[in-house]
């Protein structure tokens, strides 16, 4: 289950429906920092979710490079053991070849309520046999990466619709601060208070 339902009770349901940013200029600039706040949570937990599939799709990925003998492997057709499955997998994650980092925002929230993004990253490699990448054959390994793939994307398309969100309510704080809508003194107060 991906992308916007309408009066759906999930978190992003929330920040993607069109009231959401209803009214923007007209909210007080507590409610408007909330928004910003929920959206950036939400932004937060699908990142979170979405390095999760990624995670697993670069372990598919090193299996298919293994099976080729892109990793210098000399048996490509044994399996593994689980030692030197182990010994890999910090260079499978860390990979500084990797080309789809993310927007490049910094962020100080931490993923909080990822569980139904995480609900439907499990579903995606819910298979026990996706455990036991050496013992699947090449079509059920290509046809994994497929389920991951395609789930990285939606998770992906939601992340930056969010973003969006996230950018508008950026904006109008913004906008307040530049015009003098808000009193800066008067925020400064208001927040030693």
């Amino acid at each position: 289950m991906s992308g916007y339902q309408e009066g759906g009770r999930r978190a992003l349901d929330h920040v993607l429906a069109p009231e959401f940013l209803d009214g923007l200029t007209e909210v007080s600039l507590e409610d408007l920092r909330e928004r910003r706040n929920v959206a950036e949570q939400e932004e937060a937990d699908l990142s979170y979710a979405r390095r999760l599939v990624q995670g697993r799709m670069d372990l598919l990925g090193a299996e298919t490079q293994r099976r080729a003998g892109a990793d210098g492997a000399v048996d490509v057709p044994a399996a593994r053991t689980d030692a030197e499955l182990v010994a890999s997998l910090t260079d499978i994650l860390a990979d500084p070849r990797r080309s789809d980092h993310g927007s490049g925002r910094y962020t100080a929230v931490e993923p909080s309520r990822v569980g139904e993004h995480r609900r439907r990253a499990e579903a995606a490699v819910s298979d026990p046999r996706m455990s036991d990448v050496a013992g699947m054959d090449d079509a059920q390994l290509a046809a994994a990466r497929d389920r991951l793939v395609e789930l990285e994307q939606e998770l992906s398309t939601d992340r930056h619709r969010v973003q969006v969100v996230m950018d508008a309510c950026t904006d109008e704080i913004s906008r307040r601060y530049r015009e003098g809508v808000v009193d800066v003194d008067e925020v400064l107060r208001a927040s030693q208070r």
